[in-house]
């Protein structure tokens, strides 16, 4: 919100009840923009953005009843302050407003000290609000951020048929130990620059990140076509940029960097976990065993990529694969069928 004051939509048929609003309004230091009814009210709002809603219930086309159901049912206006202004009477007809979403409700004729506090308080809690979604956009993925929008916050998960990607530098350890810690972190804020563009532009999320490992997950909170294909794509795009970045610090003197990858497709629960007060979002189950599992395995079979079986059946006939055999892993029964991918500019 600008500190000129906020910006406020009136929304009422009366032309007089209009006009003095808005006049109050601006006398308290805010912007005011009217509407006649609720229906261009809601065209309004489409196009244009505002801090605060005075909103009348009697009007013809779209009554002030079903614009705050219309809010309601709309995640970017969901959190917009409205504070009914009416002289519809009855306890019934306040407290459906207040059920609907209203954040107060001032009988008419408004009394100007009534107005002023609700207007403070309705944009102050816009304020919060806003710095709310603007904390989550910044330390949550976007997919995140407009799932919980959409959905709101639940501690628990649900099954979902996804791809998990691990992933991390290989030699992390003796790299640290050669380089200054700003070195490191530089190195680091690259490799985390290159893994966020090359996972998000397929689809994935970055679920998890410890020290020099990340894990990303294809298939949630939203859908993709095909998860697989979006993984493998994400991780050969990936080891192409680092390939680059790899090469400029070779040329400038600096050790070579180099990755590994597992991608494993399948069932696994995914969803809110932790507490009300601190949660992340992350996914669980085999599939994430094995893909965990893979890319440890990428050091042994001296390769960049590995996948499962399932995600190479759901790979496009131009990505070369190269089988593998069969693995025995740690915590699986019997042994995978596994199968290294070249990066995409080989």
């Amino acid at each position: 919100m600008a500190n000129d004051g906020g910006r406020l939509l009136i929304v009422d048929d009366n032309k007089v009840n209009r006009l003095l609003l808005s006049r109050n309004v601006e006398l308290l230091g805010h912007r005011a923009s009217v509407a006649e009814n609720g229906r261009i009210a809601m065209e309004m709002l489409a196009t244009e953005p505002f801090d605060l809603l005075l909103l009348d219930i009697e009007m013809p086309e779209m009554d002030g009843f079903e614009v705050l159901e219309a809010l309601k049912a709309e995640p970017a206006l969901r959190d917009l302050p409205v504070i009914v202004t009416s002289s519809v009477e009855g306890l019934d007809n306040i407290v459906r407003c207040i059920e609907l979403g209203a954040e107060d409700y001032l009988p008419k004729p408004v009394n100007k000290v009534l107005l002023k506090a609700r207007v403070s308080s309705g944009l102050e809690k816009k304020r919060l609000r806003d710095e709310q979604k603007e904390l989550l956009r910044r330390f949550a993925t976007s997919e995140v951020a407009q799932d919980l929008e959409e959905s709101g916050f639940a501690i628990g998960g649900q099954r979902v048929y996804a791809s998990v990607l691990f992933c991390d530098i290989r030699g992390f350890t003796a790299l640290s130990e050669d380089q200054s810690p700003e070195a490191v972190i530089e190195v680091l804020n690259v490799y985390y620059a290159l893994s966020f563009e090359a996972i998000s532009s397929n689809g994935g999320i970055v679920t998890l990140m410890i020290g020099d490992g990340l894990m990303a997950v294809f298939g949630a909170p939203q859908a993709v076509e095909n998860p697989a294909q979006s993984a493998v794509s994400a991780a050969q795009n990936l080891m192409e940029m680092m390939s680059d970045f790899s090469r400029e610090r070779v040329a400038n003197g600096e050790a070579g960097i180099r990755l590994g990858a597992g991608i494993a497709t399948g069932e696994v629960v995914a969803g809110y976990a932790g507490t009300d007060q601190r949660a992340t979002y992350t996914c669980i189950g085999t599939t994430v065993n094995l893909a965990a599992r893979l890319e440890t395995h990428t050091k042994t079979a001296d390769c960049e990529i590995l996948i499962d079986e399932e995600t190479r059946a759901g790979l496009s006939d131009d990505v070369s694969v190269r089988p593998m055999g069969q693995v025995s892993f740690k915590g699986f029964s019997a042994p995978v069928d596994i199968s290294s991918i070249n990066p995409a500019d080989e």
